[in-house]
Order: structure tokens, then C-alpha cells, then sequence
């Protein structure tokens, strides 16, 4: 494995990354076995953990994506979210499965699960591939998470900083001196 030039070091490999996706989407299917269920994607983070967990699920499924911003080109969220897209289509009346890349503060995952729930889903669940409880402000927890990581500012597997990053298989800790800079 090559390290990437503005990473500290891999957190969490590719092969660690592809077994807990793999796992979250046995749990996931056992939970939802013989149900349709709409999979929200969160934008632009959680792509690609979407469509690596989406092939592990057995159950039907159709897709429609979110997004929002609450960090700009920061590694902080300010706190304010603004909606940068809408769903596609209604979920009154059937099972939501939100699909995140990472919840922090969760203060922008608040605003967003209230604002979905505002519209009368059947159910809806929360997926993370990574979660920072020692950050968190309000009391949300996910459903089902792929890691707890500690207090660093990771980057790759869709996550990103100012937009790069997105692309590495891995999720590394991201150098300071690259976003202090």
C-alpha cells in the first residue's frame, strides 16, 4: 500500500473498509428481509460507501440522494445546513434508509433525520461507515456503523477535504500542515 503524500497514515485499510461493508449489508438485509426500502444517499460523501453497500443488499431497493453542506471548505461544521439537493422522490409511507459517510457533531444529521421525518416516512434507520461520538453535540446515533474513529480529520473512500481526497480506497488521517495551511 502506497500512502498518499498529505496522509499521516491509513486508518482503516481497503480490505477493512470492503468486510464491514460486506457485514452491514448481511445485518442490514436480515433487518429488512422481504421489505422495499428506499436508500437515501447523503451527497457527495457517502457515494461510493452507497454503492459498495447497495450490492450487498438482498432485499429490493430503490435509490434517491441528498445533499447538503454545513462545512464549506472547512474541517468544522458551522452548524447552519443548507440543501444543496432534494430527493427525487416522496418516502411518505415507506422504509428510509439514510446512508452516510460520517457523523460528527451530528448536528447536520439532526436537521436532516428531522426534516425526513417531517415527511411521514414508515421507518427510518441511519447508516454511517464512521462515527466520532466525542464530538457529538446532540444526541443521534446511528443504526447501524461501520467505525468509531477518534477526534482526527480523515479523508478518502468518498470523504473528502475541499473537495480532493474523495477518490483514495482507504481512509487515512489527513496531515494538519494540509489543512491548517
Amino acid at each position: 500500500m502506497i500512502l498518499h503524500k498529505d496522509l499521516e497514515k491509513v486508518l482503516i485499510s481497503r480490505e477493512e473498509i470492503a468486510a464491514k461493508v460486506a457485514e452491514l449489508g448481511q445485518q442490514i438485509s436480515a433487518d429488512y428481509e422481504g421489505q422495499e426500502v428506499v436508500a437515501i444517499c447523503v451527497l457527495k460523501g457517502a457515494i461510493i460507501f452507497t454503492a459498495d453497500l447497495l450490492r450487498h443488499l438482498t432485499f429490493d431497493v430503490t435509490l434517491d440522494s441528498i445533499s447538503v453542506s454545513s462545512y464549506g471548505h472547512s474541517t468544522h461544521s458551522s452548524g447552519v445546513v443548507r440543501f444543496l439537493k432534494d430527493l427525487d422522490e416522496s418516502i411518505e409511507g415507506r422504509h428510509v434508509l439514510l446512508i452516510e459517510d460520517i457523523i460528527d457533531t451530528g448536528l447536520t444529521l439532526k436537521y436532516l433525520t428531522e426534516n425526513l421525518y417531517s415527511r411521514k416516512p414508515k421507518s427510518l434507520k441511519i447508516c454511517t461507515l464512521l462515527d466520532k461520538p466525542s464530538r457529538r453535540l446532540v444526541d443521534i446515533k446511528p443504526d447501524y456503523c461501520g467505525f468509531t474513529i477518534p477526534d482526527s480529520f480523515v479523508v478518502g473512500y468518498g470523504l473528502d477535504y475541499g473537495e480532493l481526497y474523495r477518490n483514495l480506497p482507504d481512509v487515512g488521517i489527513l496531515k494538519p500542515e494540509v489543512y491548517r495551511a
